[in-house]
């Protein structure tokens, strides 16, 4: 057994009696001075093992997403008429996606961006239009030219007033030119205007009738609309009620359209039938000339391009009076990511986000009227930054963001103007990581700055007093 004596031997720790030991004004405040630092010097320690550090490196990405990349974008086209407006996707690899509508919506919007109606539902447009084989027949002219007096007074006159809007130099207006013709005259023979007064059949020349066309907004010919008799409001010269027909251009198919639509009118009352049963290829024109687009498509991750321009295949346009000028509301890459997520985050990387929508409010509008075929063009390089956080030994994954660079800039080209959005995906990823910190080793630090601290200021004490006894030795040694 042990005595307490041997015990004893090994106590570290061993007191002196408080009758040999000496307080002095010097030592009480070194004391202060030490348990201020220590203080000091441990809230400094605790600050540190609080704060999240992280590490930046660039990796190889290895996306958990898969091989496809979102993109979401709302963006409106003053001047693009949502009729026409198609959403295309291309890469190099050779995907070339036309006119997607699955992931898309459009809205009718005025020159100053506010909605003019409900949701555009354009619907799907046939592959291939019906023409007729009258090409190289006599033309007798069957349907009435009109001016804007004209019009005006016509569309209010007629129950249903069906008007081609046509440009002489388009290819599509010249195969339509001898049905319709031959079409009107048909129907003005079954349906007498000045007796039945319930359908006439008329044409309009957009190269003459400039304003005409733009006040109905047409960007492709030829179009067709039906116009119901107090179905517009004519006194903004903007919004309209009316209905495109996008069906085949043979004379018959014609002919029967314009005897369904007469069937809908009862001769006797002359009163619009509240219901059109009639089955003919038409839709709501657009309210207005231009058009909100939103949605999202998925893309490959290689090089490719978002493209937004007018497309039909049985309609011509006017390169010159294309205007693809718009204004970017929202266009990123990648999952949504929430402002709370996105915040929170941004406590560990105060940066992280700037580039995350770096194209949103800006507006890109074409003031140079003279200068026709302007294309919109953006080129966009795209980085992933992964944002990791270590819990538990394992890695634990916060946030995948896409962030981006843009470079804009307006071009002339022969083809019909388009807003292109080039985007670029890089092969490296930024990696975030967040740097652990052990509960330990902020102990051991906690305990080397007491213990240095009281070492430190011990020794300081020590000389200090040492020294003035010293000095006192000397000055009593001078006296004798």
């Amino acid at each position: 057994m042990f005595s307490s004596s041997k015990i004893k031997s090994v106590d570290f720790y061993r007191k002196i009696p408080r009758d040999l030991t000496e307080a002095s004004l010097s030592g009480a405040g070194l004391s202060i001075i030490a348990a201020l630092a220590m203080m000091f010097l441990f809230g400094m320690e605790l600050n540190d093992y609080l704060t999240v550090s992280t590490t930046t490196s660039i990796v190889v990405d290895n996306s958990s997403d898969g091989d496809f990349l979102r993109i979401d974008f709302n963006i409106s086209f003053p001047a693009l008429s949502c009729e026409f407006a198609s959403v295309d996707v291309s890469d190099v690899l050779g995907t070339n996606r036309l006119n997607i509508t699955k992931t898309i919506r459009k809205f009718s919007i005025d020159p100053d961006l506010r909605p003019t109606g409900a949701e555009f539902h354009s619907g799907p447009l046939p592959h291939y239009i019906k023409h007729g084989d009258e090409v190289d027949e006599e033309i007798n002219e069957g349907s009435v030219a009109l001016n804007s007096a004209s019009f005006d007074k016509l569309s209010h006159q007629y129950q249903i007033l069906v008007v081609n809007f046509y440009a002489p130099w388009c290819y599509w207006s010249t195969r339509l030119k001898p049905s319709w013709e031959k079409a009107a005259k048909i129907i003005k023979q079954r349906y007498d205007p000045e007796v039945d007064g319930r359908i006439l059949l008329a044409k309009v020349d957009c190269t003459e009738e400039v304003d005409l066309c733009r006040r109905n907004h047409i960007q492709g010919y030829p179009s067709i609309r039906i116009f119901r008799k107090g179905s517009d409001v004519r006194e903004t010269h903007g919004h309209h009620e009316h209905e495109s027909y996008y069906g085949d251009r043979d004379t018959d198919t014609l002919v029967k359209t314009m005897e369904d639509l007469v069937d809908s009118i009862p001769q006797e009352d002359q009163k619009i039938a509240l219901e059109d049963k009639s089955n003919v290829t038409k839709r709501p024109a657009p309210l207005s000339g231009g058009c909100r687009i939103e949605g999202y498509v998925r893309v490959k991750k290689v090089p490719g391009n978002l493209i937004i321009s007018a497309r039909s295949g049985s309609h011509s346009f006017d390169a010159s009076k294309m205007n693809m000028s718009h204004v970017i509301s929202h266009l990123s890459f990648g999952k949504t990511v929430s402002p709370q997520v996105l915040n929170d985050v941004k406590r560990l990387i105060p940066y992280l986000g700037r580039s995350h929508d770096k194209l949103n409010g800006r507006s890109f509008i074409n003031h140079r009227d003279l200068d026709a075929n302007v294309t919109i063009e953006h080129y966009l390089q795209v980085v992933k930054t992964e944002v990791v956080t270590t819990k538990s030994s394992h890695d634990h994954r916060i946030i995948e963001e896409y962030e981006y660079t843009a470079h804009s800039s307006l071009a002339q080209s022969v083809y019909i103007p388009v807003a292109k959005f080039h985007f670029e995906l890089s092969p490296m990823q930024v990696l975030v990581t967040e740097d652990s910190k052990s509960f330990s080793h902020f102990l051991t630090n906690v305990c080397a700055i007491i213990g240095g601290v009281f070492t430190v200021a011990g020794i300081l004490d020590s000389i200090f007093h040492n020294t003035i006894r010293l000095m006192k030795k000397v000055e009593i040694g001078k006296n004798y």
